[in-house]
């Protein structure tokens, strides 16, 4: 590990410098005005973090590190992680390097599987999924460490251990949930020397045959990893993190947050939304059609499930990379033609309704991932959120590693009641 240890330390280094250079100079430096509507809005949209792994560009999306999405959508999950922690892509020596370790790190203990499998079968495949995470943290270097009395400046060191354990055991995890609620329940082996997303396949046994499968899988890995500082999972994560709990508590944590309807469950949504459209027009409706479906629904009171969003202005590339792979290899299919037609017809519409007044009229990355998904045997909704929730984690661990790195204090804002609302607005 000693490799990835040296890029991370770097890194850490320079952004430490950049931080006190900044704080030296400018202390009381505005960032944002803070207002009544983010008090009361959910924060929305408040400047009130740095996050050094990614950030979203209203107009161009994603960026890891400073790369767009088109130039990171054919890494593979081990790569991005790397990116995220480092701020470079990795040489094939440090590849090499970080695929042997997360080899060496992947078997889950016993323990985990009799925990889970003594769980009612109703159980939601997230609550196992977080369960899972959560019953590891006696294994924790963080938190051995910390006990042990560490210093300060090697807790970073101690929440990579803690990262590379963990990510390395979420095939294994992620497709043991899936066969204890989904399936028989008998795990395949675990040796495989295949990176995460090969492994992952493998272990669920869900279309093991076609070759493109994998490459879905590493792509949906890869798009899903992080999505700045500020969304309600990796917000959490940082926050619990921040207390100094371990990667255990603040992934699992972080989950939590991801399991909520407003936030992890759209591409299942999306997935409902398309399997109506099949149940009443068919599986090959025209483009009239779909027209006429989406004005009804909208003149309903609903909305177009995977249109629009929060930040991005534009269609999300995240959308624009799984329409390639669509369209390479699962072209023929019902879902993925739906989704196609969706897409040529929703955002004129949404442009005009309501005089024109939705922001953002074009799909993002839950509009069609579900869709592809399905596509592919992954048949059971439920578990769409485990697989968000495997692709986050990552994001996790590299942003609470920076923060331990840089020596971050713990997150404790200031709130206050209606009645000093009422004053401040008074005066």
């Amino acid at each position: 590990m000693k490799l990835l240890e040296t890029k991370i330390e770097q890194r850490i280094s320079n952004l430490c410098q950049e931080i006190t250079e900044i704080y030296a100079k400018h202390p009381q430096q505005p960032i944002d005005t803070i207002t009544i509507k983010h008090v009361l809005g959910g924060m929305r949209g408040m400047k009130a973090m740095v996050c050094n792994t990614s950030y979203v560009d209203p107009y161009e999306g994603l960026f890891i590190s400073g790369y767009s999405v088109p130039q990171f959508e054919d890494k593979t999950p081990e790569e991005i992680f790397f990116l995220l922690c480092t701020g470079t892509f990795p040489s094939l020596e440090e590849q090499q390097e970080l695929h042997q370790e997360l080899q060496q790190r992947s078997e889950v203990p016993s323990y985990i599987w009799n925990l889970l499998r003594s769980m009612p079968s109703t159980t939601h495949p997230m609550t196992l999924f977080s369960m899972g995470i959560l019953a590891m943290e006696e294994l924790s270097v963080f938190k051995q460490k910390y006990l042990e009395g560490a210093p300060k400046s090697d807790y970073w060191k101690y929440s990579l251990e803690d990262a590379l354990n963990l990510i390395a055991k979420l095939p294994a995890l992620a497709a043991g949930v899936y066969k204890i609620l989904f399936m028989n329940g008998e795990f395949a082996h675990n040796n495989l020397n295949l990176d995460l997303a090969g492994k992952f396949t493998h272990l669920l046994g869900v279309n093991n045959k076609d070759v493109s499968f994998p490459d879905l899988l590493r792509l949906y890995l890869v798009l899903h990893c992080d999505h700045e500082g500020g969304n309600v999972s990796a917000f959490t994560a940082r926050v619990v993190n921040s207390a100094l709990s371990n990667l255990y508590y603040s992934a699992s944590a972080g989950l939590n947050g991801l399991a909520g309807p407003l936030h992890g469950l759209a591409n299942q949504t999306c997935l409902h939304f398309i399997n109506s459209i099949h149940e009443q027009l068919g599986l090959d409706a025209s483009l009239n059609d779909i027209s006429s479906f989406v004005q009804r629904t909208l003149n309903s009171g609903q909305v177009i499930p995977g249109y629009g969003h929060a930040v991005l202005r534009e269609t999300d590339p995240r959308f624009t990379s799984f329409m390639k792979f669509g369209d390479a290899y699962c072209s023929d299919s019902p879902y993925f033609k739906t989704v196609k037609k969706l897409y040529a017809v929703t955002p004129q519409i949404l442009k005009k309704f309501k005089g024109g007044k939705i922001s953002n009229p074009w799909p993002n990355v839950d509009a069609i991932s579900g869709s592809l998904l399905y596509h592919y045997g992954i048949t059971h909704f439920d578990f769409y959120t485990v697989l968000f929730g495997f692709s986050r984690i990552l994001g996790f661990c590299a942003q609470n590693i920076m923060a331990r790195g840089l020596n971050q204090p713990i997150i404790r804002t200031k709130s206050i009641t209606n009645e000093q609302l009422k004053e401040l607005v008074n005066k």
